[in-house]
This record gives C-alpha cells, structure tokens and sequence, in this order.
C-alpha cells in the first residue's frame, strides 16, 4: 500500500469516532404536552401554534431537533389521568400543560421530569410549588390570575349593570382552582366593596348548568361572573346561550367566549403565556432546573366587548367603556 493511501485510510478512521461523536450530540428531544381539552378546539389550538413558533425562534424545529408528544383529555378525568401517565412513561426531556388539574396529574405521575404549566390561578396554594420566586421541585410555570382580577370582573359588571345587586359565580369543583375556594374567597371580599350579594354557583355538568343559571335569573338584579376553569370552558357554549336566554349580564375570563356571543371578557392573554411558556421549556432543554425558573405572573389582560350580545341583552356600552376595550365586536 502506498504512504498517501495509507495516510488516507488513517484519517478516515480518526475521523470517523468524531463523526459519530457529532451525529450523537444532535440528540433529538421530547417534549410533552397534555391538554385537557378537546383536540379540534380552534383557541387552544391557537394558542399552542404560539407555543410551537416560539419555540422555532429559539431553534426547536418539531420532527427535527425535537419531537412534541400532544395528549388532549377532552374534559375526561379518568382520560387526563392516563394520559399524564402515558407521556410520563414516554420519558420525556420536558412537559408542558394548561389548567390545574393537568398539572395535578402529571405531578401524580413524576417528581423528577420537568413540568412547566400555563393557566394555573394558584399554584402555591394547590402545593405544585413552595412559592412563586423559588417553586423548589420539577415544576414551574406561568399563573392566569393575580388578586385583583375578581374586583375588576365586578367593577366591569356594574358599570353594564349598575343596578346589579346579586353576583353569581360559576365554577365546577372538580377542576376549579382549589375546588373553587381560590375564587371563592376573593369574590366575597370583593363582593362588599361593589354592594353585591355573592352566590356560588358550583356545576358538574351541562344539566347542573341549566339548572344553575335558571335558578339564578329567577330573581331580578342578578350577574354572573364565569370563573376560569377547564370545566366552564369546556361547556362554554351552554352557558353563554343561558346567559343571554335571562338577559344575564355576565363577564367571562377568556376572550373567545366574548367572541362566541358572551356579553364581554376580561382576562390574560393566554397566548402570550403559551409562548412565554416556550421560553421555559428552551430554557430546561439548555440545562436549567425548574427549581430555579421563578413563577411568573400575567402580564397581558385583555377586555373585549360584544356589542351586538349587549344590544340583545338591552344594555348600553358607554363610549368610554368601548375606548377601554382591546377589542369590541360590532
């Protein structure tokens, strides 16, 4: 054999550890994501592109650099729990989800994977984290609510309603933050400053909500706060259409139930938390712990107002109300 040739071959097999070297170090990674919501529900799946093109600006391509694993619940508990199992079995390097009962489950399943949550009122007080600056376990993530979210749901209200004198609060204990004492609590204190008489109105199903709500409007001066929780959202549509079958003036905390026909919302940009939340997950993906990614408060809210559900209703929007609003739907 001649000494180039020789030389040549020497090279290649030198080479050819650092080539394999390389190819391992472009290790594709996991991530898992469980909603609990239905798969084809069109704000969620909004809100997730979000998610994924942030996480393509930080240089996480899906099918190349990353695979992401999506479990959708569809409002089944029983479903949220498999699947929390499910992704944790698939041993994923990360796990993103909204709602405090998602997160419960996943918790149940793992103390050592990662978990970054969205939409979440009270994570300190459901114990996913020891408090806001230093969560102190695997998880951390991005909260939907801050105390005086309760008072400007009321204040919106009244200035619609200003002879409103009976607040009803919507919720379903089984999802709600807390069983529904998280708002509970802050709706009543709230309550005394606006010179309204607060009502729980805890739900389990679409028929509990008839019920609910017909009782409700069956005494004048009533509104109706939607408190945030997965089970409200899931039956959102029922309940606006009860809403306005009473001529209930009612607010709700997330925008596409204002545009679904709710009179108006108030409430975070969840968006924008879907794609902070991607900031997260690129920050775990690179080495940082969970323990040390503090909880983030919301930093967008939003009101929209539909004045076309207003004018069925009978209610007058003032135009200084309608130049508050992010958006109004004529």
């Amino acid at each position: 054999m001649k000494r180039r040739e020789f030389m040549r071959l020497i090279g290649g097999a030198a080479l050819w550890p650092l080539a394999a070297r390389a190819q391992q170090e472009r290790t594709v990674r996991r991530i898992g994501v469980l909603m609990p919501f239905l798969a084809d529900d069109p704000e969620v799946k909004n809100e997730l592109a979000e998610f994924v093109e942030q996480l393509r600006s930080l240089g996480w391509t899906a099918g190349s650099n990353v695979d992401i694993d999506y479990r959708w619940s569809g409002g089944d508990s029983q479903r949220l729990q498999a699947y929390a199992k499910e992704l944790v079995d698939l041993k994923p390097d990360v796990v993103f989800t909204r709602s405090t009962p998602a997160t419960a489950a996943l918790m149940k399943n793992t103390r050592s994977i990662p978990i970054v949550f969205a939409v979440v009122s009270d994570p300190v007080g459901e114990g996913f984290v020891a408090s806001l600056a230093r969560p102190g376990g695997n998880v951390t993530g991005f909260t939907n609510a801050e105390d005086s979210l309760t008072g400007k749901w009321l204040e919106l209200l009244k200035q619609v309603a200003p002879a409103m004198n009976r607040v009803g609060f919507i919720f379903e204990p089984k999802v709600a933050p807390r069983g529904g004492a998280y708002y509970t609590g802050l709706i009543k204190t709230a309550a005394a400053s606006f010179g309204v008489v607060p009502v729980a109105m805890p739900v389990q199903d679409a028929n509990d909500i008839e019920r609910a709500i017909d009782d409700f409007a069956g005494s004048p001066g009533g509104g109706l706060v939607v408190l945030p929780d997965a089970g409200t959202n899931l039956h959102r549509a029922p309940i606006i259409a009860l809403a306005n079958r009473h001529r209930l003036p009612a607010i709700y905390a997330f925008h596409n139930l204002a545009e679904e026909g709710g009179l108006m919302s108030y409430g975070v940009d969840v968006a924008d938390l879907f794609g902070r939340a991607a900031n997260y997950v690129d920050h775990i993906l690179k080495g940082t712990k969970p323990a040390d990614l503090p909880v983030q408060l919301p930093e967008k809210f939003e009101l929209v107002i539909n004045l076309k559900t207003a004018k069925a209703l009978g209610l007058i929007i003032s135009n200084q109300m309608q130049l508050l609003a992010n958006r109004v739907i004529e």
